[in-house]
């Protein structure tokens, strides 16, 4: 099975990281995530994570960097996260498709429910932001 490549970005402001509940209805529904999506043929992924956060958020991002890949296998679906850290942005986030957003402490990030490929990101944001103090 080909793996889902997913942009993910670790969207940060004032020490907090923006986060997006995902739909009911989608594959690990009701979890909170770091926004991005899918990775289209002949995209690099800075591009897809702009057009992505665009579409979702309503957002420019600014300069983002590497931050890492989690690959995970579901059992009926596997994905490859190339997730990027973005500190600024222009415009007004907003839940563009409907979603819940929130901006999070390193210290409350735990307190939320993420899908378990996200679990290595949420060590790298936490661990990230408490050597930023």
């Amino acid at each position: 099975m080909k793996p889902v490549h997913v942009a993910v970005g670790v969207i940060h402001r004032d020490g907090q990281i923006l986060l997006s509940l995902r739909h009911p209805d989608a594959h690990q529904g009701n979890l909170w995530e770091f926004p991005g999506g899918k990775v289209e043929s002949g995209e690099s992924v800075p591009e897809a994570l702009a057009r992505e956060l665009e579409e979702e958020l309503g957002i420019l991002i600014g300069p983002c960097e590497a931050m890492l890949e989690v690959s995970h296998d579901y059992g009926d679906k596997t994905v490859l996260l190339d997730v990027w850290w973005i500190e600024g942005f222009a415009g007004q986030e907003q839940g563009r498709e409907g979603q819940a957003l929130a901006w999070s402490s390193a210290a409350d990030l735990a307190s939320y429910e993420f899908p378990a490929a996200n679990l290595p990101i949420v060590e790298a944001v936490i661990s990230r932001l408490n050597a930023e103090d």
